[in-house]
């Protein structure tokens, strides 16, 4: 009965939408005729008339009805699944917006709460300053900021075990929901319902803290086992073994655990920890899993790699899961460690005291990889290539930790250091037991008859932000790369046959592709496939594809990611990589060196370009350029290099002097390009191709159209374009090749827009590598010479008329006309440069 009368009701509503739409006619659908359509509906939302019609023919209980009132039902049927979906959208809108706003309340009564403590001590405080003896005021006003340590009890015995574990998870909370920190918010992680969660550092307690809240779609158990299993998510995280678990008597459990983490850089110790873990349940239903060291040395490696660690301190730390009404979980992660910075050099201390850096690597990664697991389970995330989430991320993992193998070169995974006396600028270690096996096929695994070697060094970078260098590093690989190195790693990969570098030379295009793979839920890293165009010069092997694929990751490119590194990694790949592909992982590290004492500054400015525009930036010459430069002023970050080369053992010494070699020039490339991209006021890049009384990039625009305008009488671009700092960008757009080179005896190229910089086949950072010459081939320079002339003591221009140029790739360039004038500064009299412009040029 109920069933024919919600027919009967869904009937009269569609029926009263046909009759106001269909001009009065009214129609009463039958059920059977309601499951027919719900049939086709289910295969065509939206069917053509003549499927319409076909629909009427094939079903004889439809033929009562016009196609008219078919397609209204189709249009209804439609409507209706549109309001039902965007009814679940608000509905799971609302759930996080209520979740978070539970949030936000209990944020705002734990700072409540705190601000009624600091009252108290602080009248408190003014009691003591009219008394003589003020140590037990200081006491008190030390004793917010500072952890507990437990007392030694007997770390032996399950019940001293307890006791510290009770005594962990109370300090724990107080760190989670109450106020034993003084948090503050992290800068540039404001939150919201489109935001990840609630982040914030602490201020004033011992060693470095960090502390997130957020919504996830995971029941509490899935997160524990996620958020337990370390090595899994955490990038840092070398090993964690669990050496003793035994239950606890109110149902948890506690585990002694021993746990390593990777070295950031080569210039420092690993770092290890022995801690216990208490998992339990609270009388509210939530999960916590809350950790602490333990006194006394514990586990640890052996005494040949204990020189290698310094053992850390966790100060009660964990994770309290709460479950949440509909379905999912609110977490709140804390992460409170003392990294004992003494044991590394001054220089590198604020990476260990800087609660930042803390929050990036450990409380944000956590939560962004339990947010990710949860819309990969949900199938809200799909990638490219039909590779599955867990694949990729699996890629992902073994790219960065064969990176952080390289920097820490441990000696029990068979590393060790080859011919250093501790002067040499790169270091050269040997690994000769180091295979590459897949993760689930022994088959593929890889075993060098040699090793494999990895060349390594660090330096510190000045007045560099982190992520515009990777950014770069990345768009622009030609700039310090060697495509035959390249060659020869992915070659040995390959084949297994390790040939040394130079056998069969191979040009680069200098043409890149990169085709994405995944992305992190907010990019803040990505997963791609490189492939690198290279044609051989042998002849015989003119016709064979010299193509070079590589697998990369590349995250901290986001500018407002305060304390975040800048990595890009690659390894050398097959073009039909299976799953379970080896990987030699290569690449750089970039970390920005940030004091402790900025915790609560502003991050960096956001959206700089790696145009013309951002690089010949200097000075006041732009508002935003000259706010670049205050904020990137006086900064300073850690650049870690490695290189893998796998080798015979009858070419071991070969190849580490290649490596060497290779990594002192790319070191050199990297700080060229380190210096043209700074947006700082003394760019020794631009210095050198401008000389040091140059004008900056919007002088110089204007002085170019301004020249082009009174030599040949007419306007280089539309009237429009030539107001303000419009005309910068405009002539960076032309579509015209514009160049300017130097007035030297050999003239050398100082400027060219986008489009010259195509022609050319180069970038802006190796514009001043180009001397005039090279542009043209022997009869080029014949017919320029005449015109040269010409120019530089009459008129001050040259019409040329269409001809053939060179690229710098030896491609030949055809224009069908071009122009030549001496570009005046300001007064009109001095001569700066020289300028050229190539009409509908392209390549022949």
């Amino acid at each position: 009965m109920a069933m024919a009368l919600a027919q009967h009701r869904e009937s009269s509503s569609d029926s009263s939408i046909n009759k106001h739409l269909d001009g009065g006619k009214y129609v009463r659908y039958t059920a059977e005729q309601v499951e027919a359509l719900e049939r086709v509906y289910a295969e065509c939302p939206k069917p053509s008339s003549l499927r319409r019609q076909q629909l009427i023919r094939e079903c004889p209980i439809l033929s009562n009805i016009e196609p008219k009132q078919i397609k209204v039902w189709f249009q209804n049927r439609r409507c209706r699944e549109k309001q039902k979906k965007e009814s679940s959208r608000l509905q799971t809108v609302n759930r996080k917006l209520t979740a978070m706003n539970k949030l936000l309340m209990e944020e705002n009564d734990r700072l409540q709460k705190q601000v009624s403590q600091m009252v108290c001590e602080n009248g408190y405080m003014k009691q003591q300053l009219h008394t003589v003896n003020t140590s037990a005021a200081d006491a008190n006003c030390d004793s917010l900021g500072t952890t507990p340590q437990h007392s030694l009890r007997d770390t032996n015995s399950p019940a001293g075990l307890l006791s510290i574990a009770e005594e962990t998870l109370a300090e724990f909370l107080s760190k989670a929901t109450g106020t034993a920190v003084d948090w503050v918010q992290m800068p540039g992680m404001k939150p919201g319902p489109d935001s990840v969660g609630i982040f914030t550092i602490s201020q004033s307690c011992s060693g470095v803290a960090a502390r997130a809240c957020g919504l996830v779609s995971l029941e509490p158990v899935k997160i524990a086992e996620i958020l337990k299993d370390r090595p899994s998510w955490s990038r840092d995280c070398r090993n964690l073994e669990v050496f003793t678990m035994f239950p606890a008597g109110n149902g948890g459990t506690i585990e002694l655990v021993y746990a390593q983490t990777f070295a950031p850089t080569t210039l420092a110790p690993a770092r290890d920890f022995w801690t216990l873990r208490y998992t339990t349940t609270l009388e509210n239903g939530s999960l916590v899993v809350c950790e602490r060291s333990l006194s006394g040395s514990g586990a640890g490696p052996s005494a040949a790699a204990a020189a290698q660690f310094v053992r850390a301190e966790v100060l009660p730390s964990g994770y309290l899961i709460r479950p949440c009404e509909g379905g999912g979980s609110i977490i709140h992660i804390v992460d409170h460690l003392n990294l004992e910075a003494w044991s590394v050099p001054e220089v590198l201390r604020p990476l260990y005291e800087s609660s930042k850096v803390i929050a990036q690597k450990m409380t944000i990664a956590a939560l962004r990889y339990i947010r990710q697991i949860a819309q990969e389970t949900s199938g809200e995330v799909v990638y490219s290539l039909g590779r599955q989430p867990a694949v990729l991320r699996t890629f992902s993992q073994r790219l960065s930790r064969g990176f952080n193998d390289a920097i820490n070169g441990f000696n029990d995974d068979g590393w060790s250091i080859m011919n250093c006396d501790g002067t040499e600028d790169v270091i050269i270690a040997v690994n000769s037991i180091k295979s590459f096996s897949s993760t689930s096929n022994p088959a593929n695994a890889l075993s060098f008859l040699g090793g494999v070697l990895c060349a390594k060094a660090s330096m510190l970078l000045q007045n560099i932000a982190a992520a515009v260098l990777v950014r770069f590093l990345r768009e622009h690989r030609s700039e310090w790369a060697d495509f035959n190195v390249d060659a020869y790693c992915a070659a040995s990969l390959k084949a297994g046959t390790n040939a040394y570098p130079g056998m069969r030379p191979t040009r680069f295009t200098g043409s890149q592709i990169i085709m994405p793979l995944g992305h992190t839920i907010e990019h803040e890293e990505l997963l791609e496939v490189i492939r690198l165009e290279g044609h051989s010069f042998v002849q015989e092997d003119a016709f064979v594809s010299r193509d070079i694929h590589l697998l990369q990751i590349c995250s901290g490119i986001d500018e407002n990611a305060v304390g975040a590194c800048s990595e890009l990694v690659f390894a050398p790949i097959d073009e039909m990589f299976p799953d379970d592909a080896p990987l030699l992982p290569s690449g750089f590290r970039v970390i920005p060196l940030d004091s402790k004492s900025s915790d609560t500054q502003d991050s960096l400015t956001t959206n700089r370009t790696l145009d013309l525009t951002s690089s010949l930036e200097v000075g006041p010459a732009t508002n935003h350029a000259a706010g670049d430069t205050s904020s990137c002023r006086n900064t300073r970050s850690v650049l870690t290099i490695a290189f893998q080369f796998p080798f015979e053992s009858n070419l071991r010494d070969n190849v580490a002097t290649m490596a060497r070699q290779y990594v002192r020039s790319v070191i050199s490339s990297v700080q060229r390009v380190a210096m043209a991209i700074s947006p700082s006021g003394l760019n020794p890049a631009v210095g050198s191709k401008l000389s040091p009384g140059s004008p900056e990039a919007l002088t110089l625009a204007h002085w170019i159209c301004r020249s082009y305008s009174y030599h040949l009488g007419a306007e280089l671009l539309r009237s429009e374009s030539l107001g303000g700092d419009s005309i910068l960008k405009n002539l960076w757009q032309h579509q015209d090749a514009i160049l300017c080179c130097s007035l030297k005896s050999q003239p050398v190229f100082i400027f060219a827009n986008q489009a010259g910089l195509d022609m050319l086949e180069t970038t802006l950072v190796a514009l001043q590598d180009i001397t005039l010459d090279k542009l043209f081939d022997e009869s080029g320079r014949k017919a320029l010479c005449p015109d040269f002339g010409k120019l530089m003591q009459q008129q001050g221009y040259a019409c040329l008329p269409a001809g053939i140029c060179m690229s710098t790739m030896g491609r030949h360039v055809s224009y069908e006309q071009a122009f030549a004038w001496k570009v005046l500064e300001a007064d009109e009299s001095t001569v700066h440069c020289l300028a050229f412009s190539f009409v509908n040029w392209s390549f022949v």
